[in-house]
């Protein structure tokens, strides 16, 4: 069990599925912004890759162990240590009763989001099919808010690796967030709306404002001039590239609404959605335009390369 000593700027309980099937009801998919930060946590102390744990933005967090527990890091290099000795992305701890986990602040272009798993999981309820935190509907994850101080976060029942790695630090061999370099180059197939507008989007480089959240980034450059006048609202999905009439793109989230207005100009490749989780205000972005089969291709490619590295760590 962690006590809450500081939740930092935001740090929720997070899934790595989110609420799929809610989307009927008007309920954001959520879930983890970066999907395969926080697999990386999981494994590391043997749980599902999808299993809920705490996502912590830009740092600042700092938990105390009541109770032994095994914990793993995933994500962007917060700066984590346990009682001052570094804790790196990608291996696991065993956390000894009264010790300190501590988080920083991220070197910039390195990510934003950090994640944190227990051995076994966390012990909140499922609601509408997961765990994580709706803060749209205050729902999910605990009391469906932003963890704050004095806040404990238990295990469930501990799972059968435990045992076997107390003691031992595991380490991840391959990338511990999503990340696509600096600039980060995300690839997009072209939407609804994308026609004459798609090829604007891919030939400027853009910065991340300072304006983002779960729900969206926001970014900034030469805007783009649509000329498409007032549109129906339409579904609209995580990766969905939206045009507003100021012409600076925003990219929707795992928060974002399950309908919107903007004209959608294209749609990020699957492969690439977490990229988008660990970007934050200041860091450049380009677009590349590909087809739908290469984004296809690009997918299978991921979780083949994932199922190698889950391989290696079970060898």
């Amino acid at each position: 069990m962690l006590e809450v000593l500081a939740p930092g700027p935001l740090t929720t309980i997070q899934d790595g599925i989110g609420r799929l099937d809610a989307a009927g009801l008007g309920v954001p998919r959520g879930g983890a912004a970066d999907p395969y930060g926080l697999a990386v946590a999981n494994l590391v102390v043997g749980n599902a890759p999808a299993a809920a744990g705490l996502e912590i933005t830009l740092g600042g967090a700092a938990f105390l162990a009541r109770a032994s527990c095994l914990v793993g890091v995933g994500g962007a290099d917060l700066g984590t240590t346990l009682d001052g000795r570094p804790l790196a992305p990608g291996s696991s701890q065993r956390v000894a009763t009264g010790q300190r986990l501590s988080f920083g602040t991220p070197e910039p272009g390195s990510g934003i989001r950090g994640y944190l798993a227990l051995a076994g999981g966390i012990d909140v309820p499922t609601v509408l099919g997961s765990a994580s935190t709706c803060l749209a509907g205050a729902f999910g994850g605990l009391d469906g808010r932003p963890l704050r101080e004095g806040d404990r976060v238990a295990t469930r029942v501990p799972s059968s690796g435990e045992a076997s790695r107390a003691g031992r630090v595991e380490r991840w061999t391959g990338p511990v967030r999503s990340s696509a370099g600096d600039p980060a180059v995300v690839r997009i197939t072209p939407g609804p709306h994308g026609s004459g507008l798609v090829a604007a989007l891919a030939d400027a480089t853009w910065e991340v404002s300072p304006i983002s959240s779960r729900v969206g980034i926001r970014l900034t450059g030469t805007a783009i001039a649509a000329g498409l006048g007032r549109l129906s609202s339409l579904p609209v999905a995580w990766g969905a590239v939206q045009l507003p009439p100021n012409g600076q793109p925003i990219v929707l989230l795992v928060d974002a609404p399950t309908v919107g207005g903007y004209p959608v100009v294209a749609v990020v490749a699957s492969a690439d959605r977490g990229v988008l989780g660990q970007l934050g205000p200041g860091d450049a972005l380009r677009f590349a335009l590909v087809s739908e089969a290469e984004a296809r291709a690009a997918e299978i490619d991921r979780r083949r390369a994932f199922a190698a590295l889950v391989a290696d760590l079970a060898g």
